[in-house]
């Protein structure tokens, strides 16, 4: 990037070169409309000519209100470019909406507004630059619609040099002589407006070369293309939807989860978010010194379980979104030991890199180079930890970016890697002062010990003498707004009072205790309740052993479904839906009330789960723990084997009834997996998680379970049954659920199986020859119309390949 430099007498220097974007001093920028053969170029400037220019004197006017404001270098797209060099130029108009954005001051000078009086029809004088700014040539001018956009400040300045206003206090007059909303105009992020709306904008606008019109929406879409003079604007602009189209593919393979549903889930879940149940932590003093102290760069909330971590983040998030400015980006995420999909150290950088890039779209650069050459399986393959470290790192480097704020909530929940998560979290807070970290967790000691605290770090304990009493304050009012759900009390205010009371002196400042018991005081009589209160635990163990009582008490056959629902729901990867969770947990099959009584058993398991959108949840991280340990023995009277042994040969019953060629009738082949519709009902809800986690469950039913029967695996038995007659279409599904990769790491999981047990040498008779069953598959494939095979693509068959010629030479070896 090249600035000019305001010298000491009021001119202005050379362009100085600046190749290293960290190096670049704050500059002002000048926008204009460009006077033919009257505007100063590079080479005028290096040659010493050009003062005679009329487009001299905006340059002078652009050094002097920059150094009026205390700048000294500014930049004048005329003269700062050497459009002589083609690379340099292209370089230029790629990166010009990000030079742009990342002024500190933004110069529009109209040459056609003035603010000189002028007489109106009865002899007076008045202003009129208010109707001459809405006609002014510079609205209707197509780069102009980036220089409005991107800078955070910009001034309007008549023909006189007199400002006339800035982006704010003239947005209105702007919106009506654009047609683009006040939104945008306030610096919302450009990726909250639609395509079509975007392209709009640019419609009423005119370049002097007609590709420009294309080109000049670059940055406003977040893509970089190489430009292509001559090409005509439909070609110019087919290209532009081309890169916009990759850049979306990009983003979606991405997304594992979107963190801002996930935040709103939890909090409709747990009722809403109460204001006076996070507020106090806003003036404590821990937050307020990692809040406005450069150096405290990562604060830890830790807290034992029910304490409102989790919610007290959210509050944290909602307060800071409302207080910042638009050119600051928070990302959050939402760690769930009970879905493997977002319980892991990769699962984390992916979440909070979809929040940037979903904020800030022109982020994606830093990913696509890599996601053009390998697709999804980037994010998802063995290198992916080490991929996303590095791209996570280069985004927050990148000099677009202002400040940054991640939240990430429930580090304890991290199953996977969290040694790993935790020193990468060490090491970028430590990266630089534009970046602050929140992070949440239990009291554990080995968080505790990684996360290395120091001067930069903070530690806010809910536990501590002055946090508690807060914390105490908040449980009271969470109270006071959840008793308002008893209507059975609402006209006793004597009762109330009493309720109010015990509940207080009971709830040991634990918003989950107050939760659980709610349910429990909504089903009581008005006269039962206080004795409820009497009656339940003031810990939240004894909680759930109450909760297991009341289960057991059940008649019939109730508490053993109850059971088959527990245990189904705490194995599973992630949360099930009705129509799932019927099938993996055996429950009676009732047709079409099937999905009806399955809710019924689900509300039957006390406050253990809950129900949204027909996904069954666990309550809370707690008590999946206690329902693996100090309840297993109720739960999982044969252990968790029995159930994955359970929910496996569940999972190849379902698929081989309900899998079958071209199972979404798409009649043809390469069909576009973006492009598909889900069909209503969807012939794969019931299968979806047994597709996806057969071989999982399979692996988790150890050889080293006692009632493990390693003859599913040898020649005739289950397995090898299911993969002679549904392998292709179980291929179809994993594509139509876009889980290709997934099936990558699920073969070779069951490959590792294979090697574990002598026995389990018979599964390669599955297949006799290696090279014969793939080129079977290949002949299939290219006679049969189904999407899937277009949609996984050959890598994946590759893969397979060579994991089968491996096993035959590992098996020729054993003899």
């Amino acid at each position: 990037m090249r600035l000019l430099r305001c010298s000491d007498t009021g001119d202005f220097c050379l362009p100085e070169v600046f190749a290293d974007d960290e190096m670049i001093p704050p500059y002002a920028t000048l926008s204009h409309m460009w006077e033919a053969d009257q505007e100063v170029t590079f080479k005028d400037l290096v040659d010493g000519t050009g003062k005679g220019k009329t487009g001299y004197k905006k340059i002078w006017f652009c050094a002097q209100q920059a150094k009026r404001d205390g700048l000294q270098y500014f930049w004048v797209d005329t003269c700062c470019i050497d459009k002589s060099d083609h690379i340099e130029l292209q370089t230029a108009i790629n990166s010009m909406f990000y030079w742009y954005q990342n002024a500190a001051r933004c110069y529009v000078f109209l040459s056609d507004v003035s603010t000189m009086k002028q007489k109106t029809s009865d002899g007076d004088l008045e202003y009129a630059w208010e109707l001459a700014f809405r006609r002014s040539r510079w609205f209707r001018r197509g780069w102009t619609l980036q220089e409005l956009l991107a800078p955070l400040s910009v001034e309007f300045f008549s023909q006189e040099w007199e400002k006339l206003g800035d982006k704010q206090s003239l947005r209105q007059r702007i919106h009506k002589a654009t047609g683009v909303p006040c939104a945008a105009l306030e610096g919302a992020p450009l990726s909250q407006f639609s395509d079509k709306q975007r392209f709009s904008w640019i419609q009423s606008r005119e370049t002097t070369v007609e590709e420009d019109k294309a080109y000049s929406l670059l940055g406003i879409f977040g893509v970089e293309m190489p430009l292509r003079y001559g090409e005509g604007s439909p070609s110019a602009f087919k290209r532009l939807e081309e890169e916009f189209a990759k850049l979306n593919i990009c983003i979606q393979d991405l997304r594992l989860t979107d963190p801002r549903d996930d935040k709103k889930r939890i909090e409709d879940t747990k009722g809403g978010l109460l204001k006076k149940s996070y507020h106090w932590i806003l003036e404590n003093p821990d937050f307020q010194r990692w809040r406005n102290n450069s150096q405290a760069r990562l604060l830890w909330i830790k807290g034992d379980p029910g304490k409102g971590k989790t919610m007290l983040l959210c509050g944290i998030i909602n307060e800071l979104s409302k207080c910042t400015d638009k050119t600051t980006l928070l990302s959050y995420f939402f760690f769930q030991a009970t879905d493997s999909r977002i319980n892991s150290a990769t699962a984390v950088l992916r979440g909070l890199l979809f929040m940037l890039v979903s904020q800030q779209p022109s982020l994606v650069s830093h990913l696509r180079k890599k996601h053009d050459q390998t697709g999804k399986a980037l994010f998802e393959d063995a290198n992916a930890w080490v991929v996303l470290c590095e791209i996570f790192t280069n985004i927050l480097h990148d000099p677009s970016l202002c400040n940054m704020y991640f939240f990430v909530d429930a580090l304890d929940e991290c199953v996977k890697d969290l040694d790993k998560l935790l020193a990468f979290l060490v090491q970028m807070s430590a990266l630089s002062p534009r970046v602050k970290w929140v992070l949440t967790s239990r009291n554990y000691n080995n968080i505790e010990q990684r996360l290395q605290l120091n001067d930069s770090g903070t530690r806010l304990s809910l536990e501590l003498k002055e946090n508690a009493v807060q914390v105490s304050y908040a449980v009271d009012a969470y109270i006071d707004h959840r008793l308002i759900e008893l209507e059975q009390i609402q006209y006793d205010q004597l009762l109330q009072s009493s309720i109010r009371e015990k509940m207080q002196q009971k709830a040991n400042g634990t918003f989950l205790w107050v939760s659980l018991v709610m349910k429990e005081l909504k089903n009581a009589l008005s006269w039962e309740i206080l004795q409820v209160l009497e009656e339940v635990p003031t810990e939240l163990k004894g909680v759930y052993w109450r909760m297991m009582d009341h289960i057991k008490q059940l008649k019939r056959r109730n508490p053993d479904l109850c059971r088959q629902v527990l245990s189904t729901v705490v194995t599973t990867y992630r949360p099930l839906h009705l129509q799932e969770l019927c099938v993996l947990a055996d429950l009676p099959d009732q047709g079409p009330n099937a999905q009806e009584l399955t809710a019924i058993i689900v509300k039957m398991c006390g406050s253990f789960l809950t129900l949204r959108e027909d996904n069954v949840y666990i309550i809370h991280q707690s008590a999946r723990d206690f329902l693996l340990d100090e309840a297993a023995q109720s739960v999982f009277p044969s252990g968790t084997g029995e159930v994955h042994r359970d929910i496996f040969y569940r999972s190849i019953q379902v698929m081989s009834r309900s899998l079958q060629r071209d199972i979404y009738q798409l009649d043809a082949l390469g069909y576009p997996i973006e492009q598909v519709q889900q069909l209503k009902p969807n012939p794969l809800a019931v299968s979806r998680y047994s597709c996806i986690y057969w071989i999982d469950h399979l692996c988790d039913w150890s050889p080293n379970s006692s009632i493990y029967d390693a003859g599913v695996l040898k020649n005739g038995g289950m397995v090898d049954s299911f993969m002679r007659k549904k392998y292709l279409y179980w291929l179809e599904a994993l594509s139509l659920c876009t889980s290709i990769p997934k099936a990558i790491v699920a073969m070779s999981r069951l490959e590792a199986l294979t090697e574990e047990t002598a026995a389990a040498l018979s599964t390669m008779e599955v297949v006799q020859d290696g090279r014969r069953f793939i080129m079977y598959h290949k002949s299939a494939i290219e006679s049969s119309p189904l999407q899937a095979y277009s949609a996984m693509r050959w890598p994946f068959l590759v893969q397979l390949a060579v994991l089968y010629e491996r096993c035959l030479k590992m098996k020729s070896r054993r003899g």
